[in-house]
Formats: structure tokens, C-alpha cells, sequence
């Protein structure tokens, strides 16, 4: 009894972990340049280096839009486009496409975030020595910006494994999958228990790791 739970935690975990970082990666190179694009071009008092307000206000109003969805609904409406790029629209291959799409936003206001604690005084020192946008994001804002970027990371991870247990919910695979139709469906409750325990395991380590590289990127600036 116990190796059959095992072997289908096991399995399910590996999913999961699949699942949370392929869409992590996904979502990093979505939203960070969409995050950066958000802060450079806000209002110059707000730290704004190439200040654009209609596209700022644009984008955020799309980044809002996208954001204030449920992961559900947006999996849901996502399906044909999962179908599209890897041929199906359920297991955990095709879950990472709506994943993606969903944190997009989330890493796009974090890294904004991110940006926007950056010192004024250290840009408008690069400004003055003639340094051009370019060089501002990829030579002051992002390296000063690391250890916040690091926790924006973290938080972000933590939230697809959220995301990841409520696709379980309409065949995305994973834990969240392995509790519903083993644990709920079938009534195992130990299955059910397992799954949970080993999400919040992954929830902790994840946090434990992310806050010991900030820590330590913060000792260094």
C-alpha cells in the first residue's frame, strides 16, 4: 500500500516540478521585459527613464486585465491555444502553456516593483556620466534591483504551485491532479494527504532557498 503511494506521489511530484519550473522559465521571459518596459516608460517622478505615459497606461491596463482573471477560467479559455502548440489541451506538457500565461502578469509587476525600489540617486549618477537607457536597465536597475527580483522570483514559483494543484481540477496532472482523482474521486484519503504534504514540503524549500539568495545578494551590494 504504502510503495503504490509512493510511486504515485513520486511520480506526481516530478509533474509538478515540471509543471512549476518550465512555466516559471516561460513566464520570467514574458514578463520581464514587459515588467522592465512597465517601469521605464512611467512618469519620470516615479523613475521612468524613457517616460511613455499612453503606452505605460496601455499595458498596464492590459497587465490588469490579465491579472484580475481566475487561473480556471484562464486555463479553460487557453485550451485551443495549448492544443496549438503541443497538439493537446490536457496532462502536464499542456498545462505549462496557460501557467505561463497566467504568471506573465504577476512577473510583470514584480519586476516593476522591483525596479521602481532602485535608488533614484544611483540612475540619475549613470544619467549624468551619459549612460544610455540600455545601459541604465541592464548595468544599474537590474543588478541593483537583484535581491527584490530574487524574492519576486520566489513568490512567483510559490504561486504556480498553487496554480499547478488547481489545474489537477480539469486534468492538468501533477499533485493537484493525483489528489482529486486518487485522493477525492476514489476516496483515498492518504493519497490525498501525501499530495498535500508534499506541496507545502516544496512551498518551504522553495521559500528557504529564495530568501537565503536574497539574503546573501543583499550582503553583497
Amino acid at each position: 500500500m504504502m510503495n503504490e503511494i509512493f510511486r504515485l506521489v513520486g511520480n506526481a511530484t516530478g509533474e509538478t516540478l515540471v509543471m512549476v519550473f518550465a512555466s516559471t522559465l516561460f513566464s520570467l521571459l514574458l514578463g520581464l521585459p514587459l515588467g522592465i518596459i512597465l517601469c521605464v516608460t512611467g512618469p519620470e517622478e516615479q523613475g521612468g527613464i524613457i517616460s511613455k505615459p499612453l503606452l505605460n497606461n496601455v499595458m498596464g491596463r492590459i497587465v490588469n486585465v490579465l491579472r484580475s482573471f481566475p487561473f480556471i477560467i484562464l486555463m479553460i479559455l487557453l485550451f485551443p491555444l495549448s492544443r496549438i502548440i503541443v497538439g493537446t489541451s490536457i496532462g502536464t506538457v499542456a498545462t505549462i502553456v496557460p501557467l505561463s500565461i497566467a504568471a506573465a502578469p504577476f512577473v510583470a509587476r514584480i519586476i516593476e516593483s522591483a525596479l521602481k525600489e532602485v535608488d533614484p540617486g544611483v540612475v540619475q549618477a549613470a544619467r549624468a556620466m551619459g549612460s544610455t537607457p540600455m545601459q541604465i536597465i541592464l548595468k544599474v536597475l537590474l543588478p541593483e534591483a537583484m535581491p527584490a527580483l530574487v524574492s519576486g522570483v520566489t513568490l512567483t514559483i510559490i504561486n504556480l504551485i498553487g496554480y499547478s494543484a488547481m489545474a489537477g481540477a480539469i486534468g492538468g496532472g501533477g499533485l493537484g491532479d493525483l489528489a482529486i482523482r486518487y485522493g477525492y474521486q476514489r476516496f483515498r484519503p492518504d493519497v490525498m494527504f501525501f499530495s498535500v504534504v508534499v506541496i507545502l514540503i516544496l512551498v518551504e524549500c522553495i521559500q528557504l532557498i529564495g530568501n537565503t539568495l536574497s539574503a546573501r545578494l543583499m550582503a553583497k551590494r
